[in-house]
């Protein structure tokens, strides 16, 4: 006589496509492989993904930390999660697992468990590394308002920040929540979702931007906030594109309503003691989350609050007239911050990229680098590589060792990148 045959039931990690922002990093951060995509949604491969959960924590917004129950002869195929718009709800799974096959279910926890007691370790270098905050940081609100009870703010204004004569159009927009309540701190996200539909009928999934202003409001003393959003109208090799929800974002008007998620973001944080340094490298719109914390702390230097932290800025854009936010910089006092400003591609003059200023201030960089120091990265995702290399090379220059270093820095939450 066979035995009934032992079902086995899967905890099946899942990401929920409603709240999914298409940041790529939960796929850049699985070890194994085990998530990929398509021009649509981010999906789990039952038969890699094998929970360790690596994805988690780097995830900005919650949609990688969802779970089903299932038989994992049902589990959910690659296919099945690729067609779909929302979760699935969970499936009734019977205690008993009598009433399926006759004999006890064994489950995924108790085989981890059974690993544990066999005095297995989860060895660390599996599992991804993720970022975690400044210890003074502040504690930040995330996930107050979701696509399914989003908040509406009103536009406030709607400024182009790069020269009339730029090919780039970057604006500084500033939403106002009124009596909402929506705190942010620097270095968090917001997340909008652009109304209408794509070609597919199917609704816009969420974009996600920076908040540009310290956590005092954009305007001190009011409930808003501001982004720094440049317009697509191309992708990368230069073809036109038009991309949907920066042009939403771009064309509003002063008065009209936004539907807001968020807030994003648990570890991009500033710190807050005075005696912290603060090295900002950036391109771009890569700036919003840097001119966040330079306001916070200019805040706070016009009003003789104590700042024995030092403040040091490497920007890059393509020519001044693209820069964001190129004339308040200049007025900022040289005691105030240390400013470095790259630009590649001024007529007559050698193309100059951020790493190479990182080299050329190699003294000053290596002295942050041996105090206690914060070092925020935040851009293309192109620039990082270069970046990277300049301060492995500033360490070398100045006899430190660069990978144990830049190790210990994660480890005390004082080395954050976010590139796209």
């Amino acid at each position: 006589m066979n035995a009934p045959e032992t079902v086995t039931l899967l905890r099946q990690h899942l990401i929920d496509p409603e709240v999914c922002i298409r940041c790529n990093t939960c796929e850049e951060t699985c070890p194994i492989d085990a998530i990929t995509h398509d021009d649509r949604n981010y999906v789990v491969n039952a038969d890699i993904c094998n929970g360790c959960n690596a994805c988690i924590s780097p995830c900005p917004t919650g949609s990688i930390d969802n779970w089903r129950t299932v038989p994992r002869s049902m589990a959910y195929s690659i296919a099945e999660q690729l067609t779909w718009d929302e979760l699935p709800p969970q499936q009734d799974v019977p205690d008993d697992a009598e009433a399926v096959t006759g004999l006890p279910a064994t489950t995924e926890a108790a085989a981890t468990a059974a690993a544990v007691s066999e005095g297995q370790q989860v060895n660390a270098a599996t599992t991804g590394t993720a970022q975690t905050a400044p210890w003074s940081a502040a504690h930040p609100y995330i996930n107050l308002y979701n696509i399914k009870r989003p908040v509406t703010a009103t536009v406030a204004g709607n400024f182009r920040l790069t020269a009339p004569e730029a090919q780039s159009d970057v604006r500084h927009i500033v939403l106002d929540f009124g009596t909402e309540f929506f705190p942010v701190l620097e270095g968090q996200s917001i997340g909008i979702a652009p109304p209408g539909t794509d070609a597919a009928g199917r609704a816009h999934y969420l974009r996600m931007y920076s908040v540009a202003s310290p956590r005092e409001g954009e305007r001190e003393g009011y409930n808003n906030l501001s982004l720094t959003v440049k317009r697509v109208d191309q992708d990368y090799e230069g073809n036109p594109v038009r991309g949907v929800a920066s042009n939403y974002l771009c064309d509003l008007q002063k008065g009209d309503t936004v539907q807001v998620t968020g807030p994003f973001g648990t570890n991009f944080l500033m710190p807050n003691h005075a005696g912290s340094n603060i090295l900002m490298i950036c391109t771009g719109t890569g700036s919003a989350p840097m001119r966040a914390m330079t306001e916070h702390r200019r805040r706070l230097f016009a009003k003789g609050r104590p700042l024995d932290g030092k403040l040091t800025l490497f920007f890059g854009a393509r020519a001044p007239a693209e820069l964001p936010y190129f004339g308040p910089l200049l007025k900022l006092p040289p005691e105030f911050i240390d400013m470095h400003l790259a630009f590649s591609r001024v007529p007559g003059e050698p193309r100059t990229y951020v790493q190479d200023l990182v080299r050329k201030a190699s003294p000053r960089v290596a002295e942050l680098l041996r105090g206690d120091t914060y070092v925020y990265i935040c851009g293309l995702k192109g620039m990082e590589a270069g970046v990277m290399q300049a301060l492995q090379d500033v360490c070398s220059s100045a006899g430190l060792e660069w990978p144990q270093l830049h190790a210990k820095m994660i480890a005390e939450g004082r080395f954050h990148v976010e590139t796209y």
